[in-house]
Order: C-alpha cells, then sequence, then structure tokens
C-alpha cells in the first residue's frame, strides 16, 4: 500500500500566497472587518431596537418581502415578534364567550403563522388548536367544527361577510417590530350559510 500524498496548504502557487506578507495580513483582516460588520445584519446578535439604529447608521433599509414592506425589521427578525401577543388577544376575545359557546367556537387563521402561533402559545390560554385553510394546515381539516361561531385571523371581515350571517370587529393585534401584514382586526362570525366541513374543500390556499 502506498502512503496517501498530503497536499501542502496553502497551495504554495495560489494567488494568496504570491502576494506580499503585508497584503496578505491586509486581506484578512479586510475579510474578518467586513464579516463583523455585515453579521449583525443576519444574526440576532443585537437586540431589535439597537439592530434598527445600527441598520440605519449603515444606510440600510428593509427590504420588501413577499412583495410587500415588513416594517422596521427584515422578515427575518421580524417574523420573530408579534406571535404571542396575536394569541393573547386571541384569547381575549375566546375567554369573553359563555362557555357553552367556547365549546363551539373556531379559532380560523388565514396564514400557517398565526395558525401555529394558536397552536404554540394557545395552551396556556385556554385556547382549543386553531383551523386554516393555508397550505399544509388545510389537510387537517376542520376539526369537526359546524361553522356556528368563529374568530377569524388575518381577513379584513369583507369576504366574510359573504359567508356569515354577522361579522363583529372584537379586537386587534399589534407589535411595532412585527410584519405589517400580522396587524389586523380580530373578527367574531356566527353562522356561516354552510356547514364548514361542506365549505372545506373549496377554499384551500397555498399562496
Amino acid at each position: 500500500m502506498h502512503a496517501a500524498r498530503r497536499l501542502p496548504f496553502p497551495f504554495p502557487h495560489s494567488p494568496f500566497t504570491l502576494l506580499p506578507p503585508f497584503l496578505r495580513y491586509l486581506y484578512v483582516a479586510l475579510i474578518i472587518l467586513a464579516g463583523a460588520t455585515l453579521a449583525p445584519l443576519t444574526l440576532p446578535i443585537l437586540s431589535a431596537e439597537t439592530y434598527i439604529r445600527y441598520q440605519t447608521a449603515l444606510g440600510f433599509e428593509p427590504p420588501k418581502a413577499e412583495n410587500q414592506n415588513t416594517g422596521p425589521l427584515p422578515q427575518h427578525f421580524a417574523d420573530e415578534f408579534g406571535w404571542e401577543e396575536m394569541t393573547r388577544a386571541v384569547a381575549e376575545v375566546y375567554n369573553s364567550l359563555p362557555t357553552d359557546e367556547r365549546a363551539q367556537t373556531a379559532i380560523f387563521a388565514n396564514s400557517y403563522g398565526q395558525a401555529g402561533a394558536i397552536d404554540f402559545f394557545g395552551a396556556k390560554f385556554g385556547l382549543p388548536k386553531a383551523i386554516s385553510n393555508h397550505q399544509n394546515y388545510w389537510y387537517w381539516g376542520s376539526l369537526n367544527y359546524t361553522g356556528a361561531i368563529v374568530i377569524v385571523l388575518g381577513s379584513d371581515g369583507e369576504g366574510d361577510r359573504e359567508h356569515f350571517k354577522t361579522v363583529d370587529s372584537v379586537g386587534r393585534t399589534y407589535h411595532p417590530y412585527s410584519r405589517r401584514d400580522e396587524h389586523f382586526e380580530i373578527f367574531l362570525c356566527r353562522g356561516l350559510n354552510q356547514p364548514l366541513q361542506t365549505l372545506w374543500p373549496n377554499i384551500k390556499n397555498w399562496d
């Protein structure tokens, strides 16, 4: 057997090793400086308040994401805020209902993010699991709710009025650092005009 040939590192004829020593040190220093400068823009190193001041000092603005403005933070940071506050606002509506009504009240979310937040934070606020027509949540169905009473999230209320006898704005969710599309009214809807299980196959949303 022949011993594996060891390759020298760094390679003796690479462009980097042909540079004068001071330029090599300068090159490495610039890479480190650039990485240290840009790291807070992509990694959760700073508090939200400090991050906003930092990006302003560098002349950066949060880019649009998914065809919308995200607010003061870019989407990868904005997505970390507001979910528990939203769940608490929903719980205030849900827990204000009479006990017999709560048992038949569905929490319908128009996005998987909202539904996931309800499922994750909801137990400590006494909430049932959410239902949603968005992407894979649709496959989990309507959980045997009839549509008699539905708390609707992420809607402007107009479409809901086509399907329910009454639609009332009963709350609002907001967080200064969350995405702007997560600032919305909470609607309490009553009297779906057809059984929810009948409607369910027609409301799947993959956007």
